[in-house]
């Protein structure tokens, strides 16, 4: 799997933010990493990771697996001790900090010319993760995502999540002009150079660091974003708490203050790039 050159005219790279760790990945030895944040996810787990093994296997791309336990409590990191221990590297973390800090702390590891991560329930297909890496192959771009919004996507929902859905993605264009249809199904693709330019700006720790990743990389330049379908069967059998969708929309309007009013993103912004 060759690496594509960075072909954008966007000037120089942005200058790390002051306070601000460089994203110091390791050096790249393989084709795609995939990190598997999890919590209390119980049985499912070692199904979910040995599943991952076999589709990446079956790829012919070098890869690794980074499973991450967000503060688990359930013993579900315990399944583990004995899942190809060849490909597969194991995160625990002591307390839960939120899917965005698992997922981080498992990319920092990641040795992927290709970076991403995927549900550790099951609930998304690990069998899609073949599909991504074959639109890498073809087509390099700097992110690769699932969209349920994707014409030839099978989700099965109910009808309140999925004007839910809708609705927070009509939120999302308001407030970011993203042209994306879906920021939030759990499986990504990221070139590693995307990653070392946007991970030192991102500070989102639950579920809006997949939103907060697609604005930041936006602003350093990079719009080669490939949507592709996914496959849901069962991931919406229980309605949104009023919590869940009190704290994505408290995150996500965080975001927006930091892109628009605070500057926090600051120098990340390219020349040229849409204000």
């Amino acid at each position: 799997m060759s690496r594509r050159e960075d072909d954008r005219d966007t000037g120089d790279a942005p200058a790390v933010p002051p306070g601000l760790p460089a994203a110091g990945l390791p050096a790249a030895e393989l084709d795609v990493t995939v990190v598997m944040p999890y919590y209390n996810p119980g049985a499912l787990l070692r199904a979910t990771v040995e599943r991952t093994v076999e589709v990446l296997r079956a790829s012919g791309a070098s890869f690794e697996v980074v499973t991450v336990s967000d503060g688990s409590t359930d013993g579900s990191d315990r399944t583990l001790d004995d899942v190809a221990p060849d490909v597969v590297t194991r995160v625990v973390l002591p307390t839960r900090g939120g899917k965005g800090q698992a997922v981080r702390a498992g990319l920092e590891r990641g040795r992927g010319r290709y970076l991403g991560f995927i549900d550790a329930d099951g609930d998304v297909p690990p069998d899609l993760l073949g599909e991504f890496v074959e639109v890498v192959r073809a087509h390099h771009p700097d992110v690769v995502l699932g969209s349920k919004r994707h014409p030839a996507s099978e989700v099965v929902y109910p009808l309140a999540r999925r004007l839910y859905s809708w609705g927070y993605q009509q939120l999302v264009r308001l407030l970011f002009r993203l042209d994306v249809r879906d920021t939030q199904a759990g499986i990504k693709l990221v070139r590693r150079d995307v990653l070392v330019d946007v991970l030192p700006w991102m500070v989102e720790q639950g579920y809006a660091f997949d939103l907060e990743l697609l604005v930041v990389a936006r602003l350093c330049g990079y719009r080669d974003l490939v949507e592709a379908p996914v496959r849901i069967g069962r991931r919406f059998t229980s309605t949104v708490s009023p919590r869940a969708v009190a704290e994505m929309l408290r995150d996500t309007l965080a975001i927006w203050w930091r892109l628009r009013v605070r500057h926090s993103y600051g120098s990340a912004r390219q020349p040229g790039s849409e204000q």
